[in-house]
């Protein structure tokens, strides 16, 4: 097939604009993620007061959170298709243009109804991570490529640190549309940032979009994380909750079916369920359940009464501080993540992650009335998860063809947020299941917490053995060889620019 005919560079023209923007992609790319992060944490501090503030109900205001989650889940593998077919940067800058129209969208409006649809298109920017590791997978050599898909692991952890006391300080000191406002401004700049700044990559798999799975997918993950993200509320027994989940078993079981014989399926399930894709996939789902109980649990319980005789009573703003340093953790561990992968392989990073979890956990139920105990738990359970998280997309890398790491990694982010909810899910059962009344209100008790972080702790555990039984990393040069062909590619398209 002929390639399009270059288009010459006019005479005298300037070659640093374009190297210019060759530096710039990693540091774009990257604050997209935290972006993302931020724009999904910063509801957080307001949920308490969003019933006065909207005149909703405390259940209508939950579904600000619920509609961002089930949205993310279901957009995060159909957009990473849609990269992989249409273009990866056009699908990127589509999806941060969504989320920033929902920021201007919350900015606005006061009207529960239109917040609720404003945090589902936010849900779009959920599949910017796995988007921007394909474009680095794209756009740089082999020696570059791990240290910066390990720094756009950890963006969402980052982003999650630096989120929750922002807006803390605004909700504080300012009204609270002023903290979307001001995720407005930046994510504006974010999508002019990287359609300026970022390259589109060359590599394609053309074909027409399997709607029908699409559809097919959106039913059945909306059914299983609805009964998930409710259950605790509608009741695990329940006619709605139990019809949620019975839904979803044959709608999924439906679309498995159909998945394997379309043509152009969305998921390729034949590549998801070879041992080294399919597993990497258990661990990502694990490695999801074990890290959010840590966020979960740090937040409630340094800011229970000091009348429970364990809590702090800390505000908001303190809380986030006590988790800022895990995600300053996750930014200076991220370089040791892929140092690790290139030494070792990164199913031994991810293993090594996943142990590290655990120990965190060991810390946390060692001491949990301390502070500095506290945050010493909470950190080494971020750096552990900054070496998962960071190995995680690099085993889909060497796994999957280079067509399909956009819809490879959606699936991937797609199992670790199913593994954040069904984690919310059960350390809300544990925590309500272990509780005592102080001042006439249910509040968790301190056994509750430490059951929450040895469940979390033995799922790491798991998630251990998950990774120590993925098969072994291709050899190096068939990666080299890779990178050498993608970077062909790009550069045959632009030769004589």
């Amino acid at each position: 097939m002929g390639h399009p005919a270059p288009i010459p560079q006019p005479p005298g023209t300037s070659t640093a604009a374009p190297r210019l923007r060759d530096r710039l992609t990693i540091p774009v790319l990257a604050s997209g993620g935290i972006l993302m992060a931020v724009m999904q944490t910063v509801v957080v501090p307001l949920l308490p007061d969003l019933p006065r503030l909207t005149h909703a109900s405390a259940a209508a205001v939950s579904w600000m959170v619920t509609a961002t989650l089930l949205a993310g889940a279901v957009l995060t593998p159909v957009l990473g298709r849609a990269g992989d077919m249409y273009g990866k940067r056009r699908v990127l800058t589509a999806a941060l243009g969504l989320m920033t129209v929902g920021s201007v969208m919350c900015a606005l409006s006061a009207d529960i109804g239109v917040l609720i649809t404003a945090r589902a298109l936010q849900g779009a920017a959920a599949s910017v991570v796995p988007l921007s590791i394909s474009i680095l997978r794209d756009e740089l050599p082999p020696e570059r490529r791990g240290s910066a898909v390990a720094l756009m692991s950890s963006t969402v952890g980052i982003g999650a640190a630096l989120g929750l006391p922002l807006a803390a300080l605004v909700v504080q000191y300012a009204d609270w549309h002023t903290m979307f406002w001001l995720t407005s401004a930046l994510g504006a700049l974010g999508v002019a940032a990287t359609w300026w700044a970022v390259r589109e990559s060359p590599v394609r798999e053309p074909g027409r979009f399997d709607v029908l799975g699409t559809l097919g997918l959106a039913t059945g993950l909306v059914c299983l994380l609805l009964g998930v993200s409710q259950g605790g509320q509608w009741g695990w027994g329940s006619p709605r909750i139990l019809g949620l989940f019975l839904a979803a078993v044959v709608v999924l079981a439906l679309w498995w079916w159909q998945q394997l014989r379309a043509e152009r399926p969305l998921v390729d399930l034949r590549l998801v369920t070879r041992p080294r894709v399919g597993l990497s996939h258990v661990a990502a789902l694990l490695t999801g359940f074990a890290f959010y109980a840590n966020s979960l649990v740090t937040a409630q319980l340094v800011q229970a009464p000091k009348a429970t005789g364990y809590g702090l009573g800390l505000s908001i703003v303190a809380t986030g501080l006590c988790l800022l340093p895990g995600g300053v953790t996750m930014l200076l561990f991220s370089p040791l993540s892929a140092r690790i992968s290139t030494a070792r392989g990164p199913r031994v990073t991810l293993a090594l992650g996943a142990a590290v979890i655990a120990c965190g956990y060991a810390v946390r139920i060692a001491d949990s009335r301390d502070l500095w105990m506290i945050i010493l738990g909470a950190t080494v359970v971020a750096t552990g998860t900054t070496l998962a998280y960071s190995a995680l997309p690099t085993l889909i890398l060497r796994a999957v063809p280079a067509a399909q790491t956009a819809s490879a990694n959606g699936v991937n982010v797609l199992m670790r947020t199913i593994g954040q909810a069904v984690s919310s899910a059960a350390v809300a059962a544990v925590l309500v299941h272990h509780s005592s009344p102080v001042g006439g209100v249910p509040v968790p008790t301190l056994h509750g917490y430490l059951l929450a972080f040895a469940m979390a702790g033995a799922i790491a555990l798991v998630a251990c053995a998950a990774a120590l039984s993925i098969p072994g990393d291709e050899p190096s040069g068939g990666t080299r060889r890779a990178g050498r062909a993608t970077r062909g590619a790009r550069d045959e398209a632009m030769e004589g620019a």
